[in-house]
Formats: C-alpha cells, sequence, structure tokens
C-alpha cells in the first residue's frame, strides 16, 4: 500500500509555499503558470488531503485549479491553523513553516472535502460583499454629515449621493446574476415563499453559504456560527454561546437565527415551500 500524502500551501500575493509530507517543499508564483506548474506536480503526486488557509479570496484562484483537476482540497479557517500550531509547540512564523504546519494539520485532522463554489456563486460572491462595503461607506458618511462643519457638508453630500447610486447598481447587478441562473431562481423562490425573507439574505446565502440544502440542520447551524456551544466541566454546566462560524451569514438571519436556517435549510433539501414546511408534523 502507498504511503498517504498531505500537502499544505501557505498562499501570499506574489507566490506559494507548498510543503509535502512526507515529501520535500517548493515554492510556485502566485500566478497563471504557477498555479498551471502546482496542479501537475501534485496531480502527479495523488495526495490524499491539500490544505490551505482562507485568505481574503486570495487563495481562490489556485483552489478552484486545483479542485477542477479533482484533487482533494480544504480551505481552512486560519484560527483553527494558529490554535493547531501552538498546540504542537510551534511558534516560529514564515510562509515556509506555515505550509508545513498546515500539511501536518491535514494529517493528523483530516478536515472533511467540501465542494468548492461553481463559477456562478464565485462571480456573486464578490457582488455581496461590494454591497455590504458600501452600506459600511454609506453608514459611516452620514454620521459624519451630522457632526460636519459647514464647508464640507456639500462634498460629503456628494459623495453620500455617489454611494447611494452605486448601491443601487449593485442591488441591479445582484438581482439580474440570480435570475440569469435557472436554479437560482427556483431556490429564491423557495426562500422567498418565507415571509421576511427579501433579496439581502437570499444572495447572502447563495454567495456565503452555498452548502445550505446539502446539510444536515445541525451541520448548517455550526457552519453559519449560529449553533450553541456547551462549555461545561465536570458538575459545572457553563452557559450555551454561539461563536465562530461565517459571520456575514449570521448578521444577515440576525434575529431569525437558528430556527429559521433550520426551516430553510429543510426546504431546499425537499423542495418544499414555505406553507407547506411550516405545518407542524
Amino acid at each position: 500500500m502507498s504511503a498517504e500524502i498531505f500537502v499544505g500551501m501557505d498562499v501570499s500575493q506574489d507566490c506559494v509555499d507548498v510543503a509535502v509530507h512526507p515529501g520535500t517543499a517548493f515554492q510556485i508564483a502566485h500566478d497563471g503558470s504557477g498555479i498551471t506548474q502546482a496542479v501537475e506536480r501534485l496531480h502527479a503526486l495523488q495526495p490524499t488531503l491539500i490544505v490551505l488557509e482562507a485568505t481574503g479570496d486570495l487563495e481562490v484562484p489556485l483552489t478552484g485549479a486545483l479542485a477542477a483537476a479533482g484533487l482533494p482540497v480544504v480551505v481552512i479557517n486560519p484560527r483553527q491553523v494558529r490554535d493547531f500550531a501552538r498546540a504542537t509547540g510551534q511558534l516560529a512564523k514564515t510562509d515556509r513553516l506555515d505550509a508545513q504546519v498546515l500539511a501536518r494539520f491535514a494529517e493528523a485532522i483530516r478536515p472533511p472535502v467540501r465542494p468548492v463554489p461553481d463559477e456562478q456563486t464565485q462571480a456573486l460572491a464578490p457582488l455581496v460583499a461590494r454591497r455590504r462595503q458600501l452600506i459600511e461607506m454609506l453608514t459611516a458618511e452620514k454620521n459624519r454629515l451630522r457632526l460636519a462643519a459647514r464647508p464640507l457638508q456639500k462634498r460629503l453630500q456628494a459623495h453620500i449621493i455617489w454611494l447611494e447610486r452605486e448601491l443601487a447598481s449593485t442591488n441591479t447587478d445582484l438581482t439580474s446574476t440570480i435570475r440569469l441562473s435557472p436554479v437560482w431562481r427556483e431556490k429564491e423562490e423557495v426562500l422567498r415563499s418565507v415571509p421576511g425573507v427579501g433579496p439581502v439574505l437570499t444572495t447572502t446565502l447563495f454567495a456565503n453559504l452555498p452548502e445550505l440544502g446539502t446539510l444536515t440542520r445541525k451541520e448548517v447551524a455550526a457552519l453559519a456560527g449560529v449553533a450553541p456551544f456547551p462549555r461545561d466541566s465536570g458538575t459545572l454546566k457553563g452557559r450555551r454561546t454561539i461563536w465562530g462560524g461565517r459571520a456575514h451569514v449570521r448578521v444577515a438571519l440576525t434575529a431569525c437565527m437558528r430556527k429559521l436556517l433550520t426551516i430553510l435549510n429543510a426546504m431546499l433539501k425537499n423542495g418544499t415551500p414555505w406553507r407547506v414546511a411550516s405545518q407542524p408534523a
């Protein structure tokens, strides 16, 4: 039986450090030719698992290329890797060492491989992120306007008008993107049948929680960060709190939280509209 091979890849702006365990380490340029080279070398190795950290979407092109080549790749929350490194006594930090820690993390933890978002979802996510940024800037500028000196008020008002136009244009683009996909149109109709669910929540779920409808209620609640975790020790029963998960999804859900997410997950899983799904069993 051939030995299992685990790969850690530390992605930066200009290069990618790759650690193969057991094996060697190498570095590639973070561009099209470098990604192609990495895919070819790793495909020849047939690794058991490849692990990368989430690095603000820098990892997306590489992850997509690896997944398209049929390689088992997982993107991990950096917090998990930092905790693992500290637990193993690894305090020094360089890109090369980070790649080695990722390879050891892959061997020890073996996180499950999840489907990589398709091209449509990858195109939708930046639009959703841009909408969120515009709202944050609008809120900040409106707050400044209330306290601004008279000479600055005109400039702030002009910027607010521009931001509002950009927000309206982004909302139009989001609606058009959803309507171009028959699958998304069908899912949106199911989700929007729930009272209180609007375009902001549906686009956020499509972009940031593409696993919705494929997981159990407990799995999807934990993934979104709305599952309460116990903090018990001996006879002490600690307070259950929610943490971790995908913050943008949790914010969009707000008061609906776990109950709504459970219903939405079941609806998409069974293709059942709200009026049927909400009936008591």
